[in-house]
This record gives structure tokens, sequence and C-alpha cells, in this order.
């Protein structure tokens, strides 16, 4: 995965995108309206972190957040019937 950090645009950002060698993220995107200094123009558009993940690495994530929320719910079933028995 790279990081690309904190990313402006004048467009506002799909969540995910997926091109010919990678998937991109962009998270927590904030509309943004900057005033210009001096000498400056304003900026109105967008800041958000954008993250560039190779498909086989998104594939891996997705991977393990299938299995994480698996675990997850049999977990849960597990505590609901002990809880159903007890009761």
């Amino acid at each position: 995965m790279k990081n690309h950090g904190l990313v402006k645009s004048t467009v506002e950002p799909q969540a995910l995108v997926v091109d010919d060698e990678s998937v991109w993220v962009a998270e927590n995107v904030t509309p943004v309206k900057e005033e210009a200094a001096e000498g400056e123009q304003a900026f109105e558009g967008y800041e958000y972190q954008l993250h560039q993940y190779s498909k086989d690495e998104y594939i891996l994530l997705l991977d393990q957040r299938d299995k994480n929320k698996s675990d997850a719910i049999l977990e849960l079933s597990e505590i609901v019937a002990g809880m159903m028995e007890g009761a």
C-alpha cells in the first residue's frame, strides 16, 4: 500500500477507483474552502486521505476483513447460544 497522504482536489473523489494496475481508496473526504492570501487564488474543493493498493494487496485486505467478520459473527453466535441456554 502506498499512502499518498492528504490530497486536495477541485473535483469530489470517488470512494473507490479501480484501474489497470491499482485500487485507489479515498477516505475522510471533506469539502474545503480556503480564503486566498495576497497574490494567490482562493481554493474551493475537497481534501481527503488517498491510499493506493495493488490489486493483489486489496484482494488480501478484503479477504482478511471477511475472515475477521466471520470470526466475530461466530463468536457472537456462541455468546447468544450460551445466553439462551442460561435463560
